[in-house]
């Protein structure tokens, strides 16, 4: 398979960029590394090649698999960020991102689904409000622990207690925080924890009520949409920050990326 891989140097793994050069050259598959100002979906749109990659975190993904939609290409993941929270989903090892190139050869195609904010991809979730916050607040200090993380997202949903407004198919609910994702995730006190699977056709819907765990609704379908009263909120697409206009029309692309992974060793 002729593959195309579009790959970010600025990105965590930047470290590992001259293996990875080298892998990609030995498997055949061409690589454009990112340069300021490159618009990723505009070099995956004008690429040459049977399947489309992208080695960078989980902010870099998203616009390069909107094009192979578009083109009814194949999607190849590297892991090559901080955090790799869709690598980790769908079975990929976080620290092998030479491993992960092996999907170009020969690799396993599996069809999965995206989510749309008023039509803009996203393949792990989005958050709104204050959840917003807490993200940028963990990217700044992502180079810490995980502890310290989590003592800096408690203070902010401690210190913030006024909603902002938000209104969830046209109910009011008293809320800082919300978040939606590509299919359902496990949820602990501070933060998203794993999806089981990214096939399932549907959206889930978190709202916490309060401060502990047991406050929060779960909800789960094919469509929300969400507006404030401001018109506007703080957003953050797969942990990238963004402000929104609202009202926000989320919805699930029911398989609609075909997914190619390294093929399973036989058992």
């Amino acid at each position: 398979m002729a593959g195309f891989l579009i790959a970010n140097p600025r990105s965590g793994g930047a470290k590992h960029i001259d293996e990875l050069l080298a892998k990609a050259k030995e498997l055949g598959v061409r690589v454009h590394l990112l340069e300021q100002g490159d618009d990723p979906a505009e070099v995956a749109r004008a690429a040459d090649g049977d399947a489309l990659g992208v080695a960078g975190g989980d902010g870099s993904l998203a616009a390069v698999a909107d094009v192979a939609i578009e083109r009814d290409l194949p999607f190849v993941c590297i892991p090559f960020g901080t955090r790799n929270h869709f690598a980790r989903d769908i079975g990929l090892d976080r620290d092998d991102p030479l491993g992960a190139l092996e999907a170009f050869a020969g690799g396993e195609e599996q069809r999965i689904d995206v989510g749309r904010a008023n039509g803009r991809i996203f393949l792990n979730n989005v958050s709104l409000g204050l959840y917003a916050q807490l993200v940028h607040r963990r990217e700044s200090h992502r180079r810490r622990s995980n502890a310290f993380a989590r003592l800096r997202a408690f203070g902010i949903l401690a210190t913030h207690r006024d909603p902002v407004g938000i209104t969830i198919d046209g109910h009011p609910v008293k809320t800082r925080v919300v978040l939606v994702s590509n299919n359902e995730y496990d949820l602990d006190l501070m933060s998203v924890g794993e999806r089981e699977r990214i096939d399932a056709g549907l959206l889930g819907l978190y709202v916490p009520r309060g401060l502990l765990r047991h406050g929060w609704i779960e909800r789960e379908g094919t469509r929300f949409e969400i507006d404030t009263t401001a018109h506007r909120i703080r957003a953050a697409f797969d942990g990238d920050p963004e402000v929104l206009e609202t009202p926000i029309e989320f919805t699930v692309d029911s398989k609609a990326l075909r997914l190619l992974t390294p093929a399973r060793p036989l058992a």
